[in-house]
């Protein structure tokens, strides 16, 4: 996926949202941050114009969770489109509605976010159709009113989602005639340097910790893989899919780390 293939309304618009991730939802102390927030409680750093007062020094501060984060642009949809531009402070009679349906249009805008890189796929090309049906449903869906988003069975298209990505996945990675594609799922602090690992589906794969530098991750399936402090220096990820700005925030690398065109190497590597 090219950076071009990503739609805006597909990235998160901190300017055009009310801080939703920064009142919505909840945290606990720990590696990732450095208090207990609760659902629905503003969390210190949010100013006034609903920007973070810390944003530069996030990690500096022990935030480092917020680094991580990505709402997939739900916090500007349900900022502008579903409350029509009316915060929670201008109608705190709304505020619980508002971050009840911000999660649920989280998970929206993520599928949305998966599916508009799968159409953009060469190898998916007999998908398309059915990929841009259940896209354009989608999108219809992230359009409703608040009362009929909370009412979603979100299960339900997630399943369907679910089962095009597999597809989609299969057909990229069935480019790769060799090479070890790894099986499991639980390769936390897994000692992998160099190893070839060329069309692996880590979907889902706990990826903690592990040691990836210089491997060969190309057309590797990232989907929903937890990749917090895997070092990934010198490692070659192009043509990856499935992967996110997010993931990669919470990986360590360096500058001869080779990412997606789409992602940015973080301010943090090396």
């Amino acid at each position: 996926m090219t950076s071009q293939l990503i739609k805006n309304n597909l990235r998160a618009d901190c300017e055009s949202c009310f801080g939703l991730c920064c009142v919505a939802l909840p945290y606990a102390k720990s590696a990732d941050f450095p208090v207990d927030k609760e659902s629905g409680s503003p969390c210190r750093n949010l100013q006034a114009d609903f920007r973070c007062g810390i944003h530069e020094k996030l990690r500096d501060k022990g935030y480092k969770g917020c680094t991580v984060y990505e709402c997939f642009g739900a916090g500007q949809k349900v900022s502008q489109v579903t409350y029509k531009g009316l915060d929670w402070r201008k109608q705190p009679e709304k505020a619980t509605e508002m971050y009840d349906v911000f999660p649920i249009m989280q998970q929206l805008h993520e599928m949305l976010c998966y599916l508009n890189e799968a159409k953009a796929l060469k190898e998916a090309k007999s998908l398309r159709i059915k990929l841009k049906d259940i896209y354009d449903k989608i999108e219809q869906i992230t359009n409703l009113d608040a009362v009929e988003i909370l009412a979603l069975e979100i299960p339900v298209y997630r399943a369907v989602v679910n089962e095009l990505l597999l597809r989609t996945s299969e057909l990229v990675r069935s480019k790769v005639k060799n090479g070890k594609k790894i099986k499991r799922k639980n390769l936390v602090g897994a000692k992998l340097k160099r190893s070839d690992l060329k069309g692996s589906d880590f979907r889902g794969a706990l990826l903690i910790a592990a040691d990836l530098q210089e491997a060969d991750l190309r057309l590797c399936d990232f989907i929903g893989a937890d990749m917090r402090d895997v070092d990934l220096s010198g490692a070659n990820l192009e043509g990856s899919f499935f992967l996110t700005q997010a993931q990669i925030n919470s990986a360590n690398g360096n500058d001869r780390t080779r990412l997606p065109s789409s992602l940015k190497r973080p301010n943090h590597w090396r």
